[in-house]
């Protein structure tokens, strides 16, 4: 069924089905009617706070998920906080998106409070949400409850769950794809989510909880099939927000496992094309989405009832990418015979690891130049981890001492996994730009 917003939802199933189990979070559970009158409840006692945005540092529990409705209920503005960052950055998006209240760690939010500000006069309906990659080019993409729900909608009718399903979220609810995938596909089917206890509990939460689907990125789907942590009634793996190397596709199968790919972008309120049987690479058209390929290769989408009113007080950025209607992805993809999509790389100078992180290139390059005293240089995707491409005559051992104390600043994810020299020029353009998916295709294609 398709949900205007939040409150629709949660009370189409609060009268349809009230005993049936809504969330599970550790032992505790809340039937769709409670659900519903907890947010009420708690919708009520936001409005008299006078509050107008709030920013939410989700840990993922049910007192989470019934804060994020409740606020939505209320008339507030609602910002999806990442609690993992440092406290400098979180002011500045406190301040940056208007943020008047928090809801979280109680000594992460007390540190925060001299971040707030006086808030917000026309955020009823919104849902900010911040684009994955490094801080200083992270945006606050504008969904609303509405967008949302359609997004869950879209994603249903092609890969639909029923009430007798128990959806496993792992995926952070701070990010669109966990938010959408990972918890509205499972209520707006009316079916019982259970809510990941964390990183530390993903060798259990499958037996804990005994879900029949679950949502994750490439590289969790990839540690659950290696720790052998999939549970009997497992039948559907839905993975997105990253590239998934072949091979991992093949061990899911081997293991009798159904997985759908997924491909969506925080602007389009997550994901616009799935793929359903077959090859999992093949992926049909959500139903309210449009894509055509632009001449370049580029994916142009057209999502009316999903897109994003735009970047927070961002219109020049928001102008650069959404033009009449139609997003600019910077993705690149093709049609089949069939008129399946298939994501062919990236326009973007940026890679996306199969965590769903994102390394913008031109940041994460310009050190490695400084460090090795060369231009010749460039970073591609190998085996989903990033790889330098050296021109020139060194020795790789030699490259990789230069870098050894600037690796050790990076996450292990996204430090240099493999050192490639060639004697052959980078390929450039005529102004001199690497054309990296050239790059991509001649030294890094691994699928």
């Amino acid at each position: 069924m398709r949900f205007e917003g939040f409150e629709h939802l949660l009370s189409h199933y609060a009268k349809l089905t009230p005993d049936a189990p809504a969330l599970r979070y550790e032992n505790r559970a809340l039937s769709y009617s409670s659900l519903y009158d907890a947010v009420i409840r708690r919708s009520s006692e936001l409005r008299d706070t006078g509050k107008t945005c709030i920013g939410i540092l989700s840990d993922g529990s049910i007192d989470c998920v019934v804060e994020i409705f409740s606020a939505n209920l209320a008339g507030m503005q609602i910002v999806m906080l990442d609690a993992s960052l440092d406290i400098a950055m979180l002011m500045q998006l406190i301040r940056y998106t208007d943020i008047d209240m928090l809801w979280g760690d109680e000594d992460l939010t007390e540190e925060l409070l001299p971040a707030l500000t006086g808030g917000v006069k026309d955020g009823e309906g919104r849902m900010l949400f911040f684009t994955s990659g490094t801080t200083a080019r992270s945006k606050a993409v504008v969904l609303t409850d509405h967008s949302l729900c359609q997004s869950a909608w879209n994603g249903s009718a092609k890969l639909p769950l029923s009430p007798e399903d128990t959806l496993l979220c792992l995926l952070p609810l701070g990010h669109v794809f966990g938010f959408v995938c990972g918890l509205l596909w499972g209520l707006s089917c009316g079916s019982s989510v259970a809510l990941g206890r964390g990183a530390r509990h993903y060798l259990d939460d499958c037996d804990h909880y005994r879900p029949t689907a679950v949502s994750v990125v490439p590289m969790l789907m990839g540690f659950l099939l290696k720790q052998r942590c999939i549970n009997p009634e497992l039948r559907l793996i839905l993975v997105g927000a990253g590239d998934c190397p072949a091979a991992l596709l093949k061990s899911a199968a081997a293991a009798g496992l159904r997985v759908s790919f997924g491909y969506g972008l925080t602007e389009t309120s997550s994901g616009v094309a799935i793929s359903v049987s077959g090859d999992p690479f093949a992926m049909e058209i959500c139903p309210d989405d449009t894509i055509t390929i632009a001449d370049d290769g580029e994916i142009l989408i057209q999502a009316p009832t999903c897109m994003m009113q735009g970047y927070y007080k961002m219109p020049d950025d928001t102008a650069a990418v959404l033009k009449d209607g139609v997003f600019h992805t910077g993705d690149l993809g093709m049609f089949d015979a069939d008129g399946k999509l298939h994501i062919t790389g990236r326009k973007k100078d940026m890679l996306v690891l199969p965590d769903g992180t994102k390394i913008f290139l031109p940041e994460y390059e310009a050190p490695l130049m400084q460090a090795l005293g060369s231009t010749e240089l460039a970073v591609i995707l190998r085996e989903g981890r990033p790889a330098l491409v050296f021109s020139g005559e060194a020795d790789p051992g030699d490259i990789s001492e230069k870098l050894r104390d600037l690796m050790r600043t990076l996450p292990r994810g996204q430090q240099i996994a493999e050192i490639i020299v060639t004697a052959d020029p980078l390929p450039r353009t005529a102004t001199g730009k690497i054309k990296r998916w050239e790059l991509q295709q001649k030294v890094g294609n691994d699928k």
